[in-house]
């Protein structure tokens, strides 16, 4: 007697979804660990060390987000955006059933700026000048002093002859040449 339904020989080979984990993941600020609403919370899968796509949730009242679709023993590049805060990101391996991730996000620090004065504010109305060689040179360092092989600057320059007068111009070097001709142009 022949079934309808034999499924040993027809139909598609059912084949299990692999293992999942439980990833849960804590945004808190670092200041006072009150959790931080409405941030962004992506997950990057990593394949081979390269990106995947991403996944991306929203943190609730709590600062929680949670997934359940990270295959067990994968690798996931955590990223999380929250306004008013730095931009944290990091590596993680998933190879719990239940991975529970706390983050603390922080201020944005200040950002090094080549134009602040010593008091870390800028001054707009003195913008420094590029080109000037002693604008990066403390205010308050000793002069340089001049190398020993340095002539001083009132000093006549050292080609100069003895008996030369700096008042009167030096005559030109004379050459061996043939004077030039008196002929007109061709």
């Amino acid at each position: 007697m022949a079934h309808a339904q034999d499924t040993t020989k027809r139909g598609r080979k059912y084949k299990a979804p692999p293992p999942t984990s439980h990833v849960e993941v804590t945004v808190l600020r670092a200041t006072n660990g009150k959790p931080v609403e409405n941030a962004s919370v992506i997950f990057h899968p990593l394949v081979d060390g390269r990106d995947n796509g991403n996944m991306e949730l929203k943190t609730n009242d709590e600062g929680k987000a949670v997934i359940d679709l990270l295959n067990l023993g994968s690798s996931v590049r955590l990223q999380i955006i929250a306004p008013g805060f730095q931009t944290y990101g990091e590596d993680y391996k998933v190879d719990k059933d239940n991975l529970a991730i706390e983050i603390k996000l922080k201020r944005p620090s200040e950002q090094y700026s080549i134009y602040k004065k010593s008091e870390g504010r800028a001054d707009p109305s003195n913008p420094p000048n590029p080109l000037d060689k002693s604008a990066g040179k403390p205010k308050d360092a000793a002069p340089q002093a001049p190398s020993p092989d340095a002539a001083p600057k009132d000093a006549p320059p050292q080609d100069a002859s003895p008996d030369a007068q700096p008042d009167k111009p030096a005559d030109p070097p004379q050459s061996n040449s043939k004077p030039p001709s008196s002929a007109p142009p061709h």
